[in-house]
């Protein structure tokens, strides 16, 4: 064990590394830092370090960067290009021994595989931390690794709310929650309707405490069309609509969104200086699924690695052999998406001409 976590730390020493000189340029950072909140579609290697089955620390994963790094991705994450566009680097793990001193200024990644708004959200997969769990990270940070730069705390202040602050939560209180009722009750007591709206009131109360911890530039991700993620497709039978995916899913999901882009609305006019982004993942994401050769794309509903139908009856094993034209397809996994799906949705959310983020796009709010 000792042995396995040296090596983990010693690619992770190599990716920073790498990650410095990949994604800064001469210009300089548009924000002073990128802190990430999240699951497994940013976590870039928290749950490397908790007792967990939640992890993507063996190959193929990280197999286009050389190595794995705990990303579930053969590649780059969607905050990774996102940093890149802030010129900022690669935003390092939070748990990782190597997230100390200077190299936390830039940011820290608190997302963790499995975790969901819900508390009990992935809980079958053992540890994970919660996105509370994850606020009180950010909490201790503030407190114990930031606090001893800055030499007042109008600086620090000042630091906090000019930083971007990036949330992407929710698709496994669907996925690991709702809809698993042989573990979870939520689906036998909620209907969609108001799962959706314990789910918001839930976000709402932990933005706010963002808010109150300092935070004042938040983009929230909406989640993606989870009916046509291959693991939900290869549990379907005859519910799919034209496009190939499970409506009843994403009809679930649609209704979280439209919460969560009110509730980015709401926020706006209710927290004093604060300045919300909603990002519209889910259209995005649909649209490559149903038109992915607009996108460069070739394969829209089977994972590059996986098992059985669809290949998301078992996601991508140990040393499994992967597609090789892994840029044709949508997705990595059972899961999640390709490297190549993470740079679209990138562009689409977090560069200039953004078309899916709203009302602008994160490198806009990063200038404000």
């Amino acid at each position: 064990m000792k042995s396995l976590l040296f090596c983990v730390v010693f690619l992770e020493l190599v990716w920073f590394g790498y990650g410095y000189g990949q994604s800064q340029d001469d210009h300089h950072p548009l924000a002073p830092a990128f802190f990430v909140f999240g699951d497994s579609l940013v976590d870039s290697g928290n749950n490397n370090y908790i007792p967990t089955l939640a992890r993507a620390n063996y190959f193929p994963y990280g197999i286009d960067f050389g190595f794995p790094t705990g990303r579930f991705c053969n590649g780059r994450t969607v905050v990774d290009y996102g940093a890149t566009y802030l010129n900022l680097p690669f935003v390092p793990p939070y748990l990782s021994p190597l997230s100390i001193g200077q190299s936390v200024l830039r940011g820290l990644n608190y997302a963790s595989a499995a975790a969901g708004i819900l508390d009990e959200t992935g809980q079958h997969y053992g540890a994970r931390t919660t996105f509370s769990g994850q606020i009180s990270q950010f909490e201790m940070t503030i407190e114990l690794r930031l606090r001893p730069f800055f030499q007042n705390p109008a600086d620090l202040k000042k630091y906090l709310a000019k930083s971007i602050i990036g949330i992407n939560i929710g698709s496994n209180d669907y996925i690991n929650n709702y809809l698993m009722s042989e573990r979870y009750s939520n689906s036998r007591i909620y209907n969609g309707e108001e799962y959706a709206d314990l789910l918001i009131k839930t976000l709402s109360a932990q933005i706010s405490r963002l808010y109150n911890l300092g935070a004042r530039k938040m983009v929230l991700a909406g989640a993606g069309p989870l009916g046509c993620i291959p693991s939900q497709l290869s549990m379907a039978s005859g519910n799919n609509n034209n496009s190939g995916c499970v409506t009843k899913i994403n009809n679930l999901v649609s209704m979280f969104n439209s919460r969560v882009k009110d509730l980015a609305n709401t926020a706006n006019t209710s927290l004093p200086g604060s300045f919300f982004i909603y990002q519209n993942i889910y259209d995005l994401f649909h649209d490559m699924v149903v038109n992915p050769f607009k996108y460069g794309l070739v394969i829209p509903n089977k994972a590059c690695c996986g098992n059985g139908r669809y290949g998301g009856a078992l996601t991508c094993l140990p040393l499994q052999q992967p597609c090789l034209n892994r840029q044709e397809y949508v997705f990595w996994d059972a899961f999640h998406p390709t490297e190549t799906a993470n740079k679209i949705i990138a562009h689409n959310t977090f560069s200039k001409s953004a078309k899916y983020s709203y009302p602008i796009s994160v490198y806009e709010l990063a200038k404000l």
